[in-house]
């Protein structure tokens, strides 16, 4: 019995809360191999799904709101779930707390002795003790506003979930404006990663992630000064999306980037000491921190690790100036590309970091970050081992699957973009050869 593609996205819909509601009840165990067999089926059924989304062209709606009826399901499983007990968001709790005890978390270092009495029993266990915090204004003031209203863990999660949720709606709206199916929002929502790094551990990422996004959207809407700002905002909660920088060149005005500069500017003013701007411990993280890293390894043998860096913020400019020259329309692709090809060569890559490309990966031209996404996963398994006594590196097997996935996806691309492109020449040639053949005379 031959199944429609909506029974397809039915049981693959089935097999990822199955999956994911297992990975959810070893969240304490990240990393495990009852966790990681988990997390990869799920993947798995989601890049089936993306199979069908791409040979489909629509889906009815009953199998959109089925779909997103399954995700809240999960994400809310997940939510239940208590963070790592040295996931960021201890951290976050902590830089909220002591913003609203009025100090400034760029120059509290967490494990001074001089200020353990401003932990509470969330804080105590945040993630590199011994520098202050290396988040950018935007995210630092997000965390102050959050923990003003509850001071918790849970309470950051669930304003995470939240943003999924306005995500999801303003991609409706973007679908539906581009003429594109509904049905792609279940790319987004689907996705495993959304469930481990946003309603499981809670990360910052998906705050900016909804702002680039509606930046995005404004710029759809040609709501410039909107656009400008918001895409600030994003930048002022990681400094990631600034690689997109190309792409607002002639789409917005010099008076809106002005404002938006502004604003990002007056973010930082709570935090000023002596007029300079503060960074914490941004500069240790370049020059220290390492994860999942082979392209920035190879870089780091031949310069300083601020070049190397440096290097991967280019990257990330070339490709939005490249496209942002081959198209004048506004392309969700452009907006993905940029930020994975820094990613690629960025010190750490984390499996949280590539939320910030979810909303924008509708198409074959993105399959390979839609790979990346679920090849990833094996990276988890570096937690397991440390809590095993284990250091903090990856396995010699993890590095060449998942790039090595990433890699065979780029083929594909590749070369089904040169078979379409060499499909009409061939045509004219049998066309050309078919006339010849008609015109010969009989002897």
């Amino acid at each position: 019995m031959k199944l429609t593609p909506s029974q397809k996205i039915y049981c693959l819909g089935a097999i990822l809360f199955v999956s994911l509601f297992v990975c959810s009840l070893n969240f304490g165990r990240t990393g495990s191999p009852v966790f990681l067999v988990a997390l990869a089926v799920a993947g798995i059924a989601y890049l089936l799904a993306i199979r069908e989304f791409l040979s489909t062209a629509q889906f009815p709606r009953k199998v959109v709101i089925i779909g997103l009826g399954l995700a809240v399901l999960w994400h809310g499983q997940f939510l239940r779930m208590p963070p790592g007990p040295d996931d960021d968001i201890h951290r976050y709790v902590w830089d909220g707390r002591v913003q609203r005890l009025g100090y400034n978390p760029y120059l509290i270092v967490p494990n001074d002795p001089a200020f353990s009495w401003l932990h509470t029993a969330e804080t105590r266990t945040l993630n590199h003790p011994d520098v202050p915090t290396p988040y950018p204004a935007g995210a630092e003031l997000f965390f102050r506003a959050v923990t003003a209203i509850h001071e918790s863990t849970f309470a950051l999660k669930v304003v995470f979930v939240l943003c999924d949720v306005a995500i999801v709606l303003l991609l409706f709206d973007i679908l539906r404006r581009s003429r594109q199916g509904m049905h792609w929002v279940l790319a987004f929502a689907w996705n495993p990663l959304l469930a481990t790094e946003v309603a499981g551990s809670g990360h910052i990422d998906i705050v900016g992630t909804l702002l680039l996004l509606t930046s995005f959207y404004a710029l759809g809407r040609h709501w410039r000064a909107v656009a400008a700002v918001t895409f600030g905002l994003a930048v002022s909660v990681k400094f990631l999306p600034i690689v997109l920088l190309p792409l607002y060149w002639k789409r917005i005005r010099i008076r809106d980037a002005a404002l938006a500069t502004m604003v990002v500017g007056l973010l930082y003013v709570p935090f000023l000491q002596h007029g300079w701007i503060p960074i914490g411990s941004l500069g240790t993280y370049v020059q220290s921190f390492r994860f999942n890293d082979p392209v920035f390894a190879i870089f780091e043998r031949f310069t300083a690790p601020q070049v190397a860096t440096a290097l991967a913020v280019l990257l990330g400019f070339l490709v939005a100036i490249l496209m942002r020259n081959r198209s004048a329309a506004l392309s969700a692709d452009a907006f993905a590309w940029p930020m994975a090809g820094s990613l690629l060569c960025a010190p750490v890559v984390y499996p949280w970091y590539l939320l910030w490309t979810l909303p924008f990966v509708r198409s074959l031209a993105t399959l390979p970050i839609v790979i990346w996404t679920v090849s990833i996963i094996p990276t988890y398994v570096v937690w397991y081992l440390r809590a095993r006594g284990a250091p903090w590196l990856l396995p010699s097997w993890v590095t060449p699957l998942e790039y090595g996935c990433v890699a065979a996806a780029g083929v594909i691309v590749l070369w089904h973009r040169f078979a379409r492109s060499t499909a009409p020449r061939r045509s004219t040639e049998r066309l050309a050869r078919g006339a010849e053949q008609d015109l010969e005379l009989p002897i």
